[in-house]
């Protein structure tokens, strides 16, 4: 396995526990913010801290979507045309677009958390740095450009890449 591929499953083995983590804990907070709601002794500040997990959680959910190519998409090209050389251009070209797109996400992404940053805010009641949820937004579209590159790649070299279980690459 080459460099990349063991940087990819070292961040796959790192990624996927921290989801659980984040997820359960994301569920535990719900629980007990409704809970102590009902009884009329809400939990000040939960919210922040939820919003913090929330995004760090969807953000990296999404970048292993994009890894395992398991995102929505809606393949159209294959119900209008029959012909396998279409369906390549369209793959070739929806992924190049998606590309573009992550590329100007990931300057966005850079440009708030600069911004976040340089102004130093912070969440009102545990003065959380809003930069920590910001990052996420960064890390992620990172993640995109990378999986993107590589999916570009294998529609350039015309690769049945598709077909494949690419959770399997990493066991």
């Amino acid at each position: 396995m080459h460099i990349l591929g063991k940087i990819d499953a070292l961040l796959v083995r790192v990624i996927h526990p921290v989801l659980i983590v984040i997820g359960l804990a994301v569920a535990l907070m719900l629980v007990i913010g409704i809970l102590t709601r009902m009884f009329g002794a809400p939990v000040f500040g939960l919210e922040e801290i939820m919003l913090l997990a929330i995004m760090w959680f969807y953000m990296l959910g999404a970048a292993l979507a994009s890894r395992e190519r398991s995102h929505l998409s809606a393949d159209f090209v294959r119900v209008i045309s029959k012909n396998p050389k279409v369906w390549r251009v369209a793959a070739l070209i929806s992924t190049a677009i998606s590309l573009v797109i992550a590329v100007l996400f990931s300057t966005w992404a850079w440009a708030l958390f600069s911004f976040g940053l340089e102004r130093g805010q912070s969440t009102p009641v545990f003065g959380i740095p809003w930069w920590i949820s910001q990052s996420s937004l960064f890390v992620a579209s990172v993640l995109f450009i990378v999986y993107l590159v590589r999916d570009l790649i294998h529609e350039i070299r015309g690769d049945d890449w598709q077909s494949g279980d690419p959770a399997a690459e990493v066991e």
